[in-house]
C-alpha cells in the first residue's frame, strides 16, 4: 500500500509538473515565443494527433487538425486563463476543429487501412500487442472508447490525466478503458479461432 501510495505521488508530481510546463509555453506563445510552440507542440503533439484521429478516422484529416490546431494555439494563446488543466484546453481546440471540419464537411471518410498500417508500422515505441489492438480499436470502439485506448495505447497518457484531459471522471475512464480492451481481446480471440 505504502508503495502504491509512491507511485500515486510520484505520477501526480509528474502530471502536475507537465502541467505547469504547458501552462509556461502557452503563456510564453501568448508574447509570441516559436520556441514555446515547438516546446508545446513536442510535449503534446502525439495526443493531439491520436485524439483528432480518434473523432475523425480519417488520418490526413486528422494530420490537418494537427496543424490547424497549433496555429489556433498561437493565435488564441493570449486569451488562455491556466486552471491547471492545458491539455483540457487544446483538446477543446482539436474537438472544435474536428466538428467544425464535421460541419463543413459533412462526412467521414474511413481511414484506408494501408494509410493506418503505414503510420502504425512507424511508431517504434509500440509493441505488437498494442499495435494489434489499435487496428481493432479503429474499427469497433464507439469514438469515447476509441478516443481512450488510443489516448493510452498510442500517445502513452495515463488513465488519470486522460480523465482530466478529456473531462470526464476517471472511474469511466478506467470502466470505459477496461470493456473495451475485454472487447477487443475476444474480438481477436475470435479470429484466432477461425483462422
Amino acid at each position: 500500500m505504502v508503495m502504491d501510495l509512491t507511485v500515486l505521488r510520484e505520477e501526480e508530481d509528474r502530471t502536475s509538473g507537465m502541467n505547469a510546463f504547458l501552462d509556461e509555453c502557452i503563456a510564453k506563445i501568448a508574447n509570441k515565443s516559436a520556441e514555446a510552440l515547438s516546446d508545446l507542440y513536442r510535449e503534446t503533439s502525439t495526443a493531439v494527433f491520436a485524439y483528432a484521429l480518434s473523432i475523425l478516422k480519417n488520418r490526413h484529416d486528422a494530420e490537418d487538425i494537427l496543424h490547424d490546431c497549433y496555429i489556433q494555439i498561437y493565435q488564441s494563446a493570449w486569451q488562455y486563463s491556466s486552471r491547471g488543466k492545458p491539455m483540457a484546453w487544446i483538446f477543446t481546440i482539436t474537438r472544435n476543429l474536428c466538428m467544425h471540419k464535421f460541419r463543413r464537411d459533412s462526412k467521414v471518410i474511413d481511414l484506408p487501412s494501408d494509410d493506418w498500417e503505414a503510420y502504425l508500422e512507424s511508431k517504434e515505441g509500440m509493441s505488437v500487442e498494442e499495435k494489434l489492438i489499435v487496428r481493432k480499436c479503429m474499427s469497433s470502439l464507439p469514438t469515447e472508447d476509441l478516443q481512450i485506448v488510443l489516448l493510452h495505447a498510442v500517445a502513452g497518457y495515463k488513465l488519470r490525466e486522460i480523465a482530466e484531459m478529456l473531462g470526464i471522471s476517471l472511474s469511466t475512464v478506467l470502466s470505459k478503458h477496461s470493456r473495451s480492451i475485454k472487447k477487443l481481446k475476444q474480438s481477436l480471440e475470435e479470429e484466432s479461432r477461425n483462422e
